[in-house]
């Protein structure tokens, strides 16, 4: 079994843009129940199939598979609950570690959010300055939150 150890953290300005790469997400929730979310995703012409169980700590088991992009395109459209989870996902390395900065579009424009995976929930990390407050254990960030309750409903 796959086992996803990630911390979550909010994004401070801009200066991680200058080494970054990005790639373009569109993903869509089957299931959003506490103990397993099912996830549909396509990035660039691939889709995925992803089954995560609940959040212990920062770790949950995960178990993701390769499907047709016809498919994940089909369910996105016709199955998935809604709003979709639209965002461009941006790589750096910074100390060793792989980070993952996604900053959201359509309902959940103007959050952006950083994650980096680990190999135990123990492992130090050092924090790159442009990482903010730490949101790891707050559900409202996780993604498959932002279809119930999308960021924009979150502001005055």
């Amino acid at each position: 079994m796959a086992i996803e150890i990630e911390r979550k953290f909010l994004v401070r300005g801009d200066d991680w843009r200058h080494s970054a790469s990005g790639a373009r997400f569109r993903q869509g929730y089957l299931s959003t129940v506490h103990e397993r979310t099912v996830r549909v995703r396509v990035i660039a012409d691939t889709g995925y199939l992803t089954v995560k169980g609940a959040t212990l700590g920062a770790a949950r088991p995960e178990f993701e598979y390769v499907i047709p992009v016809d498919d994940a395109q089909a369910m996105l459209d016709r199955l998935c609950l809604r709003p979709l989870i639209e965002k461009t996902r941006y790589t750096l390395e910074y100390q060793g570690l792989v980070w993952e900065i996604d900053e959201f579009e359509g309902e959940n424009t103007g959050l952006v959010v950083a994650e980096v995976e680990l190999e135990s929930e123990d492992q130090h990390i050092s924090l790159p300055g442009w990482v903010g407050e730490e949101v790891t254990g707050d559900p409202r960030y996780y993604n498959s939150s932002l279809v119930a309750n999308p960021y924009r409903n979150w502001r005055p």
